[in-house]
C-alpha cells in the first residue's frame, strides 16, 4: 500500500521529468511537447523509498520513465540521480531513474513475473481514509509457483531504448518506448483508458 500525501512538489514531477529526458539517448529532442499520460506507483519491501513509473507522451512517442524518491542520496548511484525535490510534508526528496535503483529494478522483476506489487494508493484528508487507485492497470505473470530470486540484477552496459538487466537466474528487459503487443510468456503490460491495447513495459527470460 502506497500512502499519498495532501502535498506539493518543488519542482513538479512533470518538471523533473520535462528537464531530464531530453538529455538521455532515448529521450525526445528538447522542442517535443512532454505530457504525462499516467503513473502507477510499487511498494517498497522496507517502506522508505517511493517508486513511481511514468508514462509520457513526448512528440508523439509513448516513454516509460520510472522514478524512485529517496529521503537521503542513494550510494554509488550517482550517474542515476535526477535531481532534488521538496515536498511540503516529507521534505527534500533525492530524485533517481529508476532504472539506476536496484531496489526498483528487484521490485519490478517481482512484478513483471508474477503480475503482484502495484501499489494501492491511500489518502487520509480529514481523518478520513480514501482510495487514490491508480490511472494505469498492470497485467504481469507468467513465472511458475517456484520462488526464485529477484535481486542481484547487474545491467549490460550498451543500450539504448531497451535496457537489459542479468542475474545469475534471469534476464530482464526494459522497454523506455513501449510498444502495443500482447503480453510475454513471462511479462508485464500495461492499459489506460486511452490506450485499451496493452503496451509491454518488461519482460524476462530464464537463463
Amino acid at each position: 500500500m502506497a500512502i499519498f500525501h495532501m502535498a506539493t512538489n518543488s519542482p513538479t514531477k512533470a518538471e523533473v521529468i520535462a528537464n531530464w529526458i531530453p538529455t538521455q539517448p532515448w529521450g525526445p529532442s528538447t522542442d517535443a511537447m512532454v505530457t504525462l499520460v499516467g503513473s502507477f506507483h510499487f511498494d517498497d519491501p522496507e517502506g522508505r523509498v517511493g517508486m513511481q513509473t511514468h508514462l509520457v507522451d513526448a512528440g508523439g512517442t509513448l516513454l516509460q520513465v520510472p522514478l524512485t524518491y529517496r529521503d537521503t542520496p542513494l550510494d554509488s548511484a550517482e550517474d542515476a540521480l535526477i535531481g532534488q525535490m521538496e515536498h511540503s510534508v516529507l521534505g527534500t526528496r533525492w530524485v533517481y531513474d529508476g532504472l539506476g535503483d536496484a531496489r526498483f529494478v528487484t521490485v519490478l522483476a517481482g512484478v513483471t513475473m508474477t503480475g503482484q506489487g502495484q501499489a494501492l494508493g491511500m489518502a487520509r484528508y480529514d481523518d478520513r481514509w480514501y482510495v487514490a487507485p491508480s490511472d494505469v492497470k498492470l497485467e504481469g505473470g507468467g513465472w511458475s509457483h517456484e520462488a526464485a530470486p529477484i535481486d542481484g540484477f547487474v545491467a549490460d552496459p550498451d543500450h539504448t531504448n531497451d535496457v537489459v538487466f542479468r542475474s545469475d537466474h534471469f534476464a530482464l528487459t526494459v522497454f523506455r518506448q513501449p510498444v502495443p503487443g500482447s503480453r510475454p510468456p513471462i511479462g508485464l503490460t500495461a492499459t489506460w483508458d486511452e490506450q485499451p491495447d496493452p503496451v509491454v513495459l518488461a519482460e524476462i527470460r530464464e537463463l
